[in-house]
């Protein structure tokens, strides 16, 4: 039996950053991954849908052009195959530096299923049925989350996908597309899937789409959508999915009205649950309620074993937050710190124009007993907006009256999801309207609103005449 400080079970973002950083502390470190590193978010999530969207924008900066007279000609088209080998070198690239950098940090890496069997103890087993036990003061779980799937019946018809099967093999090029989920993954492969040509159907059963996020969001992405030619359709309860001539037949219910749509594929987006089957053994008593139960400094009801990440109830569902999750553990077992508790996390929409959001709404600051206030500017008289044209844009701020003091905020905008940290400190530092008023921001940049906007909160609390 091989014995170490810390077992971490899953390699993905709240796995392998807490081992690099348990590892530089002094910590001797075995990290156990039946897949490969990086995770669902390398393999399956963030970056393969960001490749294909970055590719994507290819056509759509085409077609700008092309209405001003600057391009002329047929549009480009992409070669799907081309486009997948650039999604996989990417994977691959990233893949290779997660290794290098695991090995270099003297982190001992296992191929293999880890299942705990009891407290302070791993059972690693590799595909080929090999196994190796492991043993531990510490043992962090950080083993993600599967698509969930919703019990529609058709479900499990060849051509019907899901986030992780869309990547497993050869991207589909369908010409037809029906997604049944409109939330974040949904609508960014519903935005990749209509670049390229395809005719998109999003059916969601809220009344709005990004119902985890404020209602304005959602407005927007409709909109959003709508310009790009995807059916978006609210309210919608999926009945089934059938198999039919000429492609898969997916029938649901709005307002109690029966339609149809017909598609090649159907990709199923209705959310995620914890991938928990197998990783305890029965007599490892890890309260499990739709997730491992944790308390505020991500530690499981069986003392030595920790959780972190989507595998956890209550999760934020991101990447960086799992990573944050990770590295604040790594940072109690090495001393650093007593508390798990984190900043405010930015949640971010890679669409264009991109959505960003961190911080409050308005409504949830009045929830938690704040006299809350908000600002917004719209984007059409900001400079790289008019050059770049991402479609309706706009920032908004949420802010405590009388200080000023930031709460949250909300970016429809080119590039959010890179401006949004400025915020996302400025909520975790406590710092108001008026004191980042008197940031200066380069010209010409979409950041430049941001100016505007704290400038137009500070006035309205009253901080600067």
């Amino acid at each position: 039996m091989l014995s170490f400080d810390l077992i971490v079970i899953g390699g993905g973002p709240g796995g392998y950053p807490a081992a690099l950083l348990a590892a530089k502390g002094g910590l001797s470190v075995a990290l156990a991954e039946e897949d490969a590193p990086g995770g669902t978010c390398l393999h399956r999530g963030c970056i393969p849908t960001k490749t294909l969207l970055h590719s994507a924008s290819a056509l759509t900066d085409f077609a700008k052009e092309s209405a001003h007279g600057i391009l002329t000609g047929e549009a480009p088209r992409l070669d799907m195959a081309a486009l997948d080998s650039r999604r996989r070198d990417v994977v691959s690239t990233l893949e290779e530096q997660i290794r290098g950098s695991l090995k270099r940090a003297g982190v001992r890496v296992f191929a293999g299923r880890g299942t705990v069997t009891a407290p302070g103890r791993v059972l690693v087993t590799a595909a080929d049925g090999a196994q190796e036990e492991l043993c531990a003061k510490d043992i962090l779980i950080a083993t993600g989350a599967s698509p969930s799937l919703p019990p529609i019946p058709g479900a499990d018809l060849p051509g019907v996908l899901t986030s992780d099967t869309l990547f497993d093999g050869d991207l589909p090029a369908p010409e037809r597309l029906t997604v049944i989920g409109g939330g974040v993954i949904g609508v960014e492969l519903a935005s990749f899937y209509s670049a390229v040509g395809c005719d998109v159907t999003v059916l969601e059963m809220e009344t709005r789409l990004l119902p985890l996020l404020e209602k304005e969001l959602g407005q927007a992405m409709a909109v959003m959508l709508k310009g790009r030619g995807v059916t978006a359709v609210t309210g919608a309860r999926v009945l089934a999915i059938e198999e039919a001539e000429g492609g898969l037949l997916c029938r649901y219910e709005v307002k109690g009205e029966t339609r149809e749509v017909l598609s090649d594929n159907v990709l199923l987006s209705a959310g995620r649950r914890a991938r928990t089957a197998g990783l305890f053994a029965e007599d490892v008593p890890v309260q499990i309620d739709r997730g491992i139960v944790v308390n505020e400094r991500f530690e499981t009801s069986v003392p030595g074993i920790w959780a972190v990440g989507d595998v956890i109830r209550g999760t934020t569902g991101l990447a960086h937050g799992a990573t944050a999750q990770g590295e604040a553990v790594a940072e109690i077992l090495l001393g650093k710190r007593e508390s798990g508790a984190l900043g405010a996390v930015p949640s971010c929409i890679y669409t264009t124009p991109e959505i960003a959001c961190a911080g409050q709404t308005e409504e949830a600051a009045a929830a938690a007993g704040l006299d809350a206030f908000s600002v917004k500017v719209p984007m059409h008289g900001n400079g790289k907006t008019v050059i770049e044209e991402p479609g309706r844009s706009f920032m908004k701020l949420v802010c405590e009256k009388g200080t000023g003091r930031i709460l949250g905020a909300e970016l429809v905008a080119a590039r959010a999801s890179d401006m949004i940290p400025f915020f996302t400190a400025a909520v975790d530092l406590g710092l108001t309207a008026e004191q980042l008023s008197r940031v200066i921001f380069p010209h010409p940049t979409f950041s430049e609103t941001m100016g505007e906007l704290v400038k137009l909160a500070a006035e309205k609390a009253g901080a600067v005449k």
